[in-house]
């Protein structure tokens, strides 16, 4: 299984695929480009929680999910994170 790539948004309106380095609710931290030429950028959900945005290099990117969708998502493919473990 290969890296997780979502699809973003430029603030031009051009969609482009980022690697996926951490996906939580609360943030995701994505990589643009390959190599020597890869920048990182953090993803924090808007304030109505309907998307993730974040900034490169002064330009705009936006996940356009929200943090239900996130969150269902990272259940979905690890159901044993959101159950307690017994102490």
């Amino acid at each position: 299984m290969g890296p997780e790539k979502i699809k973003v948004r430029m603030e031009n309106g051009q969609a482009i695929e980022v690697v996926v380095l951490s996906k939580r609710a609360d943030g995701i931290q994505v990589v643009l480009g390959e190599g020597i030429h890869s920048v990182k950028c953090g993803l924090a959900p808007t304030r109505n929680g309907l998307a993730y945005a974040g900034s490169i290099m002064g330009r705009e990117i936006v996940y356009e999910r929200s943090r239900e969708q996130v969150q269902a998502d990272i259940d979905r493919v690890n159901p044993l994170l959101r159950k307690a473990r017994p102490r």
